[in-house]
């Protein structure tokens, strides 16, 4: 079991089962040039002779590569605290998880803490091509500041704001790159909520509802300015009432918001989760792992945020009772909807399509095509990563 590095040549991945985008094809081989799926050879059909370099996959299903939109650390590093080689450490447990591609995700902190925290994202995606192959880093997720007190869950209120004016928003590093992604979750009924949202979505910023009380008529308005996601969805929001249906109601009624799940089956029962699944559909709903820096270390107490954490039986726990984030992989949460009944292609959608669109990255990634980043996954009968595939290299040999 290992992480290896190689070049960005000519591959050739032979005799995989592989979920497409048109269906499930029982043998199929991928020419890899450049990091880019280059060629999908079905069947029968003969591959090139020329090329040196050959990995056989038979016995094995390929999938497009995971993508974590919501990830807060693992293995020992929060995102908050982390220096770019901490968060390479994250990046490398991530691709043993099929995992290619990820947001850290920020809490409300200090500006100097924020400051700290992006200068090391940015760092790592200056270097992550040079480095040894590992999950990439796509840009960063915002979790807050900008969110409702009342719906708090484990994030810290005394760092949450007002949308006042927009120097609030100028006040949050950004990462200074034009291939950056931002993502925020914000509460729209804020003061200024859906002002806000309107100013993110011209910025170009992925936006998303969570940690909300909103009404219907809130939830309306941020709507029509820009906000078609909803984050964690049901967890740390006003639970859903007959007379009042509230963020919960509304993202199930409504096909054109998307929203995503943490599917660990404590965060939202299993039930749950086939409900959102029947209503959404896996065309509207993606999968996030949420993890602390907990994920990969096992049960034991952990220092988090400012505050112990508590992780029993993979439950998570803050002192004031409150779910605080999980310890799951992508890879779990898959394996859980697998369970629930979803098919493989319902699984791709969910981690990886689903995702790559909803960061306007889904001509890039997110799907095995020709042309797009060679970002994979193998995975063996019993559903454990076999190999991960990162821009063409591999990041992970298991």
């Amino acid at each position: 079991m290992g992480n290896e590095t190689k070049g960005r040549g000519s591959m050739l991945l032979r005799g995989a089962r592989a979920i497409l985008p048109d269906g499930v094809a029982e043998v199929v081989s991928l020419l890899l040039d450049e990091g880019r799926i280059a060629r999908v050879i079905r069947g029968d059909e003969r591959a090139p002779a020329y090329i040196s370099e050959k990995i056989d996959l038979g016995g094995l299903t390929l999938l497009p590569g995971f993508s974590d939109l919501h990830i807060h650390g693992a293995v020992g590093v929060d995102a908050m605290e982390a220096s770019a080689d901490d968060l390479h450490q994250v990046a490398r447990f991530l691709a043993s998880n099929g995992v290619t591609s990820w947001l850290p995700t920020l809490v409300p902190s200090p500006y100097e803490d924020y400051q700290k925290a992006v200068e090391a994202i940015e760092g790592l995606m200056r270097e992550q091509d040079e480095r040894e192959a590992a999950s990439r880093v796509l840009g960063l997720h915002y979790e807050g500041p900008f969110v409702n007190r009342a719906q708090c869950g484990a994030l810290r209120p005394n760092y949450f704001r007002a949308y006042t004016e927009k120097s609030a928003l100028d006040t949050l590093p950004l990462i200074r790159s034009s291939q950056a992604v931002h993502m925020m979750t914000l509460a729209p009924e804020i003061e200024g909520g859906v002002n806000l949202v309107r100013e993110l979505t011209a910025r170009g910023w992925v936006v998303s509802i969570g940690h909300t009380r909103a009404s219907v008529e809130d939830l309306e308005r941020a709507r029509e300015a820009g906000a078609h996601h909803m984050t964690h969805f049901m967890n740390a929001m006003v639970a859903l009432h007959h007379r009042a249906p509230g963020p919960i109601g509304w993202g199930l009624l409504r096909d054109d918001i998307t929203c995503d799940v943490i599917a660990d089956g404590k965060h939202l029962d299993p039930l749950t989760l086939e409900l959102v699944l029947k209503c959404k559909t896996a065309a509207r709903v993606s999968l996030i792992s949420d993890s602390i820096s907990a994920a990969g270390l096992g049960d034991g107490e952990y220092s988090v945020w400012g505050e112990t954490i508590t992780v029993e039986q993979g439950r998570t726990r803050n002192l004031r009772g409150n779910l605080a984030g999980s310890v799951i992989t992508m890879l779990d949460a898959a394996r859980m909807m697998l369970r629930l009944g979803a098919s493989e292609a319902d699984v791709a959608r969910m981690c990886s399509s689903n995702p790559a669109r909803l960061i306007g990255r889904e001509h890039e990634c997110g799907s095995i095509e020709e042309g797009k980043r060679a970002d994979l996954v193998a995975i063996d009968e019993k559903g454990d990563v076999r190999f991960t595939f990162v821009g063409g290299r591999i990041a992970y040999k298991g």
